[in-house]
């Protein structure tokens, strides 16, 4: 069911405090951590707490809390005082997504190619 938690999701468990992660910032709606496998010097990822499996689900379904997420994307990147970054939402298998809980990636620290992939 989209918004509750799923016992097998990495993310969920995240938020629910049963699987550590270095948390960078928290609020009511939306959890930021360091991603285990940073892409760039400065990689963060950004989740709802609530389970949704893809950002257009949760945009559909909750489009406040996806402006949340964004939000703290941004709020990231002045933390992390990244004067250029990357937001990337990845939808699906094909395009790189590996968790299927919605999720932003905050990308900085280096140059960024275009296109990207």
């Amino acid at each position: 069911m989209a918004g509750a938690a799923k016992q097998d999701c990495l993310f969920c468990k995240i938020v629910g405090g049963q699987i550590p992660a270095t948390v960078v910032r928290e609020t009511e709606t939306t959890v930021a951590f360091r991603d285990i496998n940073p892409q760039a010097p400065t990689h963060v990822l950004v989740i709802p707490k609530v389970h949704h499996p893809d950002a257009v689900s949760l945009a559909v379904a909750e489009p406040a809390i996806l402006a949340d997420v964004v939000r703290e994307a941004g709020e990231v990147a002045a933390d992390e005082k990244l004067d250029s970054y990357r937001i990337v939402f990845n939808t699906g298998s094909g395009a790189g997504q590996t968790v299927f809980h919605a999720h932003a990636h905050v990308l900085g620290g280096r140059g960024m190619q275009w296109p990207p992939g």
